[in-house]
């Protein structure tokens, strides 16, 4: 009877060491998972510039330090090494793109060109997906950082030597609420 007790108390810790282990694999799957949708995001983005500097190019001729900021941002995000890299070019790209949009507001024949407007479209489509990716990120990082601050997961945690991750966070400049003037 002993021996059947203290078999059973072994089997029952063999099957939370393998459950504890397989919950940190598959969160950390996850976070990776999710990491790599960003990147795919950003990686859209950056496709579409170049049609979208096309359909531009003839309304903006004497235009060009906007079109070499969104051309060098489009070369920083493509050459970017390493994700956190990455996501800074994919915001520089982003406030590059922002400044040909408010631009156009001064060619209303550019404002009207259905192939610029569908390019606008598409753009703010995949913003909208970069949003989303990087809050479905943080979602994971939620998860597994708590698995492993909670009890009994931040015992296993520590026995097999599993480290919390950081979220995507915004800069400080994009935190500051706009100024907005009425004259």
């Amino acid at each position: 009877m002993v021996l059947w007790t203290i078999f059973i108390i072994a089997a029952v810790l063999v099957i939370i060491f393998i459950y504890y282990y397989n919950r940190f694999a598959i969160l950390g799957n996850r976070i990776d998972n999710s990491l790599a949708q960003i990147d795919v995001q950003l990686k859209k983005r950056a496709d579409l510039v170049p049609n979208l500097i096309s359909a531009v190019k003839g309304y903006m001729k004497h235009e060009k330090s906007i079109m070499t900021n969104v051309t060098e941002a489009r070369k920083a995000l493509l050459s970017a090494k390493d994700m956190p890299s990455k996501i800074k070019a994919g915001d520089n790209l982003q406030t590059a793109l922002k400044s040909i949009f408010a631009l156009a507001e001064n060619y209303p024949n550019l404002k009207a060109n259905e192939n610029f407007l569908q390019l606008q479209q598409e753009l703010s489509a995949i913003e909208d997906k970069v949003a989303y990716s990087r809050q479905f990120y943080n979602d994971n990082i939620l998860d597994f950082n708590n698995s492993i601050k909670i009890f009994p997961g931040k015992l296993f945690a520590s026995l097999f030597n599993v480290k919390g991750r950081p979220y995507l966070e915004i800069k400080e400049s994009e935190r500051a609420v706009p100024k907005v003037k009425f004259e």
